[in-house]
């Protein structure tokens, strides 16, 4: 008897040098009938990233599969050659990578790229090529896409080399579509436009979805029945509906509940200390041209004014390009504001000279998206927290030592000091190079996209941490987010921003629950999984509706 599966795993298992005792899935079963979406979610380590690349026969030498099969259309995935991959791939299955920089070529025009696919599987005209290429490219909702067509990837914004990631993906019409945490990085604008425009090609094309996620909002939004993973385990696989009402293990309703509410915290007491942080008609420009070259200016910050107390927490949100990171790097005078003031404990910083800054600096300190890029790969991270406070004349001795306490104080081993980067998880990493900014016993803590790139649970641990350390020395933290149920839970104030502008300033509490600006709304609308309370198991109109509300 034939199944009616479109991609069914049985057994899975997959191990480290094929060592039966090292494995990494285990005994994995899943099944995806034909128009399905399938989410696939966990924690990193879980195992969801290494079954979609068994299932596209991309694993690395030093992991296989030692026991299982992986079957598409029937046809055991496992036991298929190399050249008989190749023609499945792009044909009948194909995948969509988190990160589309790396799986794009920086030198090859991105039209041609897509268009590559086609040369390789298909027997079309160089003509009709080109012609297909240009309608899948507008099927993605791409502007101009003659001129999208002739340009490179560092030329298109995130969501739009996402889009030509999802063309190539898409153009031979696969049955099976792997989307590998493609929205994770993105805001929540283009993460929701990401989300309808694969809902719409999969209703178009009859593809099924396998969607690998760590964000259960996301789940909530796209899939039709979700299979949950932990350490290489299933823990429970359910339609949607009913696993984010009825979750069966503590490891799933763990998940849901680390999902960061849309619903602001209550407001806290405070906001009447002193003032840390001030900018005033902060003004960033690019551009302006030569003496021959006339070249477009790009306000990327205009008249930012804002007020950061001690012990409280100021959220800039916005999509990408609003000018978020711009206005943070000014501050940190990473680079140099066109015109206005910076005000760091009573003194303007924002013309001095960087002879002048160093004192100031440790006043002002930030903790980067990627840990990994900041941490000096090549020495151990105790050296990394205390080039800083070296920096300032303190001693070696008393350097270390005070490491070894704030790796503590934030959730490490003091023994940590000696080992390197690469051998931390990312939300490790991320703690490191919060201690890190801790050893200069800054004032102000700049938080640039900080949680954007962990997991739910590691966010919320990060979260709690930075609350807890803010309690303790009374930092104002100056927190850079796309992420509105991240911003809801850990600001006193928010400030939207929009194309370099502030276009609404307040109360957390106030301007996520009651935004007056059309800009507000709409980023609100725009968050996946808006409509359910997780922490409760239910959506928020049942919530409201049995407390009368």
């Amino acid at each position: 008897m034939t199944s009616s599966n479109l991609l069914e795993i049985t057994d899975l298992r997959i191990a480290l040098n094929g060592e039966a005792d090292k494995q990494v899935v285990k005994g994995l079963n899943m099944m995806i009938e034909p128009g399905q979406t399938m989410c696939l979610v966990g924690e990193s380590g879980s195992g969801k990233s290494l079954t979609a690349l068994a299932t596209m026969g991309l694993l690395p030498k030093v992991l296989s599969p030692i026991s299982g099969s992986i079957k598409l259309k029937g046809e055991n995935l496992l036991a298929t050659s190399s050249g008989r991959m190749r023609d499945l791939r792009a044909t009948a299955m194909s995948m969509i990578f988190q990160e589309p920089m790396t799986a794009l070529n920086p030198v090859a025009r991105v039209g041609q790229q897509i268009e590559e696919v086609l040369e390789f599987h298909s027997d079309l005209s160089q003509s009709a090529r080109r012609k297909r290429t240009l309608e899948m490219m507008e099927a993605v909702h791409l502007p101009d896409i003659e001129k999208m067509y002739r340009s490179f990837p560092h030329q298109l914004s995130g969501g739009q080399r996402q889009r030509i990631m999802i063309a190539m993906a898409l153009i031979m019409r696969p049955q099976l579509l792997i989307a590998d945490e493609p929205t994770t990085a993105l805001d929540v604008t283009t993460q929701a436009q990401i989300l309808e425009l694969i809902r719409e090609l999969r209703e178009q094309q009859g593809s099924s979805v396998l969607f690998i996620t760590h964000d259960m909002g996301v789940v909530a939004e796209i899939a039709d029945d979700v299979t949950v993973l932990k350490l290489g385990e299933v823990m429970e696989t359910q339609p949607v509906d009913s696993l984010l009402r009825h979750p069966q293990t503590d490891y799933t309703r763990d998940l849901l509940r680390a999902v960061p509410s849309q619903v602001p915290r209550a407001p806290r007491e405070g906001g009447t200390g002193q003032t840390v942080l001030e900018t005033i008609d902060l003004c960033k420009t690019y551009g302006g041209g030569g003496l021959f070259i006339k070249s477009r200016e790009v306000k990327a910050a205009q008249d930012v004014s804002l007020k950061l107390m001690q012990g409280r927490t100021l959220g800039i949100v916005g999509e990408s390009g609003s000018g978020k990171s711009t206005v943070a790097r000014c501050i940190m005078r990473l680079i140099d504001p066109t015109s206005g003031s910076i005000v760091v404990g009573g003194q303007d910083i924002a013309s001095m000279s960087q002879k002048a800054l160093q004192p100031e600096r440790k006043k002002l300190q930030i903790v980067f998206q990627d840990p990994m890029r900041s941490l000096n790969p090549r020495i151990e991270i105790g050296q990394s927290i205390i080039e800083g406070p070296l920096n300032f004349g303190v001693p070696r001795k008393q350097a270390l030592e005070r490491a070894r306490e704030l790796l503590e104080l934030v959730g490490l081993p003091a023994s940590a000091v000696d080992r390197f980067p690469h051998q931390f998880s990312g939300g490790q990493r991320q703690r490191i190079a919060i201690a890190r900014a801790l050893a200069m016993d800054p004032d102000v803590l700049v938080a640039d996209e900080a949680v954007s790139a962990l997991d739910v649970s590691v966010q919320a641990q990060v979260l709690d941490l930075l609350a807890e350390l803010q309690e303790r020395f009374g930092l104002g933290i100056l927190f850079i987010t796309h992420d509105l149920g991240v911003a809801a839970q850990i600001c006193d104030e928010v400030m939207v921003m929009q194309f370099g502008r502030v276009v609404e300033y307040g109360p957390a509490a106030q301007v996520l629950s009651d935004p007056q600006q059309d800009y507000t709304k709409a980023l609100i609308a725009a968050a996946p999984g808006r409509h359910w309370d997780f922490a409760n198991f239910r959506p928020f109109a049942e919530a409201q509706a049995a407390t009368g509300g």
